[in-house]
């Protein structure tokens, strides 16, 4: 029975290889193929979430201490929950701009394949299990990165690999460190304990946070997301909000809580390093993006910026900061996905990339601009929309520090609180107040995305906001992930 924990991720790798092995007649078989097999994907994982909740399994051990096993807790199913809902709703999009991409049979074998690698990484029991499930995610998603096999994409993906490798070689030797002072890798909540503290495993620590950091985009190591963004934008969408940043913050916060555990580090060296990184992160990530004209590279430092954001949270090592920093990667989630769809739409319906381009664009794309303004105060923090709940309980953990670090992370919160209104709002006013001058006959050929486009846009903004009205429950349950319940 508790071998059904793995299902959705196998089932995954095989629908996936399924495109390669199948002759699909049209264009549209193969979509509905893609849409039918992550569905069943999606809701493989659900019932695995309810039915298995609790529940172990190991597939292989090397000795007493080392295997690779899978278990849900409460973390998980937050990370996997998220996950399931966004990938499906991913793929209807796709199915309609992978037309403008082309190569779909290529696109969809690793995209799904992806689904499967990131449900791995959820459902990991200890880190070596997390480790392999991260690596290999490096390298199924590298072909979608170089999707487009020019230039600029082959030298994106090797700026891609050569980040996420050399991070990976970090967080390794970091665990070969615990693994040696410790003799274990499994997650548990409150990890070793303040009884095992030392200098060793604190550096051990700090190497596993850089190195999983590398996929977070902490800084300086956040160079290839920016580079990324050259991917088709159903790629940088799923790379930027739903799957490979947000398995490096899953990945930070299983060390930090759940192998190392918050008492060991709490009022280190350690912490203060890493949370001064995540606070360096916010500062630059929001600078960075209020100087890029380029629409997706703006929404690609944007994404720097905020999960540092989520990265604060954690760090600050307390279940009021990892109540915030859970928040905050659920709903950046499902803010930034629509933001970097609405980059989408307009590249694919009138092939503009810059943020000039987009003036007067709110009338003639009223769905898609809707949604994007929506998610943008959201994102920016405007109550009573989910962002500044998350952001206001990081915030608040922040200031229960009572220290210098932590009132330095509320400067920072407060700072990319202002830039982000900057870069955000002058689209939005852009789109929808062009200047007195501006020739509205420009705007003749602009349309609105085909339906299967704007559906997935308005399902999770209309989440979002439903997630906002239900901020308390939310909240106390994720609570209760972040104290080790469930």
């Amino acid at each position: 029975m508790n071998y059904l924990i793995i299902l959705p991720i196998f089932a995954a790798f095989l629908l996936g290889a399924g495109v390669s092995y199948q002759k699909f007649e049209n264009t549209q078989k193969l979509n509905r193929y893609a849409v039918v097999s992550t569905f069943l994907v999606s809701a493989t994982a659900f019932v695995a979430l309810v039915a298995l909740f609790g529940e172990s399994v190991t597939l292989f051990s090397f000795n007493d201490v080392l295997n690779i096993s899978f278990r849900i807790d409460g973390l998980s199913a937050v990370f996997a929950g998220m996950v399931s809902f966004l990938w499906p709703l991913a793929v209807i999009y796709a199915t309609e701009y992978m037309k403008h991409e082309g190569n779909q049979e290529k696109f969809f074998t690793f995209y799904i394949a992806t689904f499967g690698v990131t449900l791995g990484i959820a459902f990991a029991a200890n880190m070596l299990t997390l480790y392999l499930c991260y690596e290999l995610l490096t390298f199924i998603t590298l072909p979608l990165v170089m999707h487009n096999t020019d230039e600029r994409s082959l030298y994106a993906g090797k700026k891609y690999l050569i980040y996420s490798v050399s991070g990976a070689s970090l967080s390794f030797v970091g665990m070969m460190i615990a693994l040696a002072r410790t003799g274990s890798l499994e997650f548990v909540y409150g990890g070793f304990g303040r009884q095992n503290r030392s200098d060793l495993l604190l550096f051990a620590y700090v190497l596993m946070f850089v190195g999983f950091g590398v996929k977070a985009a902490i800084f300086p190591l956040h160079g290839w997301l920016p580079g990324a963004s050259v991917a088709p934008t159903t790629v940088t969408a799923l790379l930027h909000a739903v799957a490979v940043v947000k398995a490096g913050v899953f990945a930070i916060m299983r060390a930090t809580y759940f192998l190392f555990g918050a008492d060991m580090l709490y009022g280190t060296w350690a912490q203060t390093f890493v949370m001064s990184v995540a606070i360096i992160t916010i500062c630059f990530g929001s600078w960075m993006a209020l100087r890029s004209k380029h629409l997706k590279r703006r929404l690609a430092y944007s994404t720097v910026s905020q999960l540092s954001y989520i990265l604060l949270g954690v760090t600050i090592m307390t279940a009021d900061g990892f109540t915030g920093a859970l928040s905050h990667m659920i709903f950046h989630a499902l803010m930034k996905i629509v933001l970097f769809y609405t980059a989408g739409s307009v590249l694919y319906m009138n092939h503009k990339e810059f943020v000039k381009d987009i003036e007067g664009y709110g009338s003639k794309m009223p769905k898609t601009f809707f949604c994007f303004t929506v998610c943008s105060l959201a994102l920016i923090g405007v109550p009573p929309l989910a962002g500044f709940f998350s952001k206001f309980a990081i915030a608040t953990a922040a200031a229960s520090m009572g220290s210098v670090i932590g009132f330095l992370g509320i400067c920072a919160l407060m700072f990319s609180a202002l830039f982000t209104a900057m870069y955000l709002l002058q689209i939005v006013v852009l789109a929808y107040l062009p200047h007195k001058d501006f020739d509205t006959s420009s705007l003749e050929k602009v349309k609105e995305a085909p339906k299967s486009m704007t559906m997935p846009m308005a399902v999770i903004t209309l989440t979002m906001v439903v997630l906002s009205l239900c901020s308390k429950p939310v909240f106390r349950l994720l609570e209760t992930v972040a104290k080790g319940g469930f």
